[in-house]
């Protein structure tokens, strides 16, 4: 029997190597067609500062880019946005969905839409185009539905580790914020799956890491009180973006002389005064990213202002033009904010007198993963992202510090993980008991030491209905539970149950606990 399920486990890793090898030539591919229609599209801006009559062909080209992924949107709706939802509720049980229809929407929506220079990013499209080859496979080699919801999380970290050149935070994050599942199977083939899609986008394509920003001093713990007051800053103004968010999503929901699918008329058309005279700030950010470097050698409170300017520039379009529902991301655009906020803060310190300048992209590098932290409510990979983004491992304490009091300043806001929140708006699935199918479906979920589970007997547990614990994965063995069974902080609970039943028992699991699953 241990033969067998050994031998099972291999054949999933081969798949899931499989996967990552997959998803890193589509997302190369992917990657490679962003760079290539958003040069083509700076260049058409050049050529109408020299010829305004080329405005005609930028117009005509934006028309037609909204009116065909709008149309993409309007045949699936959930080739819309960033796609880590979607999953998501994929994993969760509560959302079924044809992966082919979606991978070649998202593709070629993807590329034209991100490449106009919207300030929208590549990494979460990149995440649902690894996650709907991963349930290809799964689907393509028939295997079950557990193993198929193991690869489909493969494919996402290796779309995300493909996108950032960072295989370690694309499994991290996966596990982390989507799966929410840190077991070893999960664990193995999605890393694997991470580094395979990296090593092929890093070979065959020849793209690296996206920011590799050079800062050689360490910051000086008497200067610790900057991280604290940017921490602060970073949380708030993190809060600020995602009630921003969901607010501007009732406006779109106002406007009816156009019809839904095609909306994203509107962040395209106020993307042409942008990218005229201020084309360093369009795209997903990367390049604006940069050449912060080289704009924080300059003083003057005129340059405090300008990075101030491009900080509200980017939040304000940002969310205009995710919120019109085009496919597209904000990853990357959250990271940029957050180094731009990290930017103005120190240039405004060192207009005071009260930071030295060569700390200021310190503060550009803290505050990637600070506002990350507050806004996605994953902090370890906001850490080990920029630590990988970077490729310098000098500065983990001050990146924690920053992450950790930004998501603290959230967490007392209220503020709830986005991507959940994005999942929960889109759940239309019922509690309600669907016809069972007869076929059986196992959830792994960890026991948190506040959960409300915690030094309860397992008979004295109201489990939901139909459920039953099949195993307690507890210090690396399983027990075969009883009604006696107590169960304690950092058990895995494995249950078994109908596989219609996958979402219901999600949700009354989440109750039951008393703990958020979800951050």
């Amino acid at each position: 029997m241990k033969d067998e399920g050994n031998k099972t486990n291999i054949n999933l890793l081969l798949q899931a190597l499989i996967v990552g090898i997959c998803t890193g030539i589509v997302v190369g591919l992917f990657r490679f067609g962003i760079e290539t229609t958003s040069a083509f599209w700076l260049h058409l801006f050049q050529l109408a500062h020299q010829n305004p009559l080329w405005f005609i062909a930028i117009i005509v080209g934006f028309i037609a880019v909204a009116v065909i992924a709008g149309y993409f949107v309007k045949q699936y709706p959930h080739v819309g946005g960033s796609g880590i939802p979607e999953v998501k509720l994929q994993l969760q049980g509560k959302l079924t969905l044809q992966w082919f229809p979606i991978l070649w929407r998202k593709l070629i929506g993807g590329i034209l839409v991100i490449g106009t220079g919207l300030f929208l990013g590549p990494e979460g499209p990149s995440l649902q185009l690894g996650s709907t080859i991963g349930q290809g496979v799964g689907e393509g080699f028939k295997q079950n539905k557990l193993n198929t919801r193991v690869l489909l999380a493969t494919g996402a970290s290796s779309g995300l580790a493909a996108a950032f050149g960072a295989p370690l935070s694309g499994a991290l994050f996966v596990l982390e914020e989507v799966f929410h599942n840190f077991s070893p199977l999960v664990w193995m083939n999605a890393l694997a799956g991470a580094i395979a899609s990296n090593f092929v986008v890093s070979n065959l394509f020849g793209l690296h890491h996206a920011l590799a920003i050079p800062y050689n001093y360490s910051f000086p713990i008497n200067l610790y009180w900057h991280l604290i007051i940017l921490g602060v800053l970073l949380g708030l103004l993190g809060h600020l973006y995602k009630v921003g968010l969901f607010s501007l999503k009732k406006v779109y929901a106002k406007i009816t002389f156009l019809p839904r699918w095609l909306h994203g008329l509107i962040p395209l058309a106020l993307l042409i005064p942008i990218a005229y005279f201020w084309p360093l700030i369009t795209g997903p950010g990367n390049r604006l990213i940069l050449s912060l470097p080289n704009m924080i050698t300059k003083t003057g409170w005129g340059l405090v202002g300008l990075l101030a300017f491009y900080y509200v520039m980017r939040i304000v379009f940002s969310i205009v033009a995710y919120d019109s529902g085009l496919p597209s991301g904000i990853f990357l655009p959250i990271l940029t904010m957050g180094a731009l906020i990290g930017a103005t803060y120190g240039m405004f310190m060192v207009q005071l007198g009260l930071l030295p300048q060569r700390l200021v992209v310190n503060l550009v590098i803290f505050s990637m993963a600070g506002y990350f932290a507050a806004i996605i409510r994953a902090p370890f990979t906001a850490i080990i992202l920029i630590t990988e983004m970077v490729g310098s491992l000098l500065h983990l304490m001050p990146l924690a510090v920053v992450a950790f009091i930004a998501l603290l300043v959230d967490e007392l806001l209220g503020g709830k993980p986005i991507y959940g929140l994005l999942a929960a708006a889109m759940d239309t699935s019922s509690d309600r008991k669907a016809n069972y199918t007869g076929e059986a479906d196992q959830m792994v979920l960890p026991v948190y030491e506040s959960s409300k589970l915690v030094d309860k007997k397992v008979a004295d547990i109201k489990w939901p209905d139909d459920t039953r614990v099949r195993t307690i994965r507890r210090d690396g063995d399983e027990i075969i539970p009883t009604g006696q069974t107590i169960i304690r902080g950092g058990d895995m609970l494995v249950l078994e149950f109908d596989s219609s039943q996958r979402g219901r028992v999600y949700s009354k699991m989440k109750d039951l606990q008393g703990v958020e699953l979800d951050g």
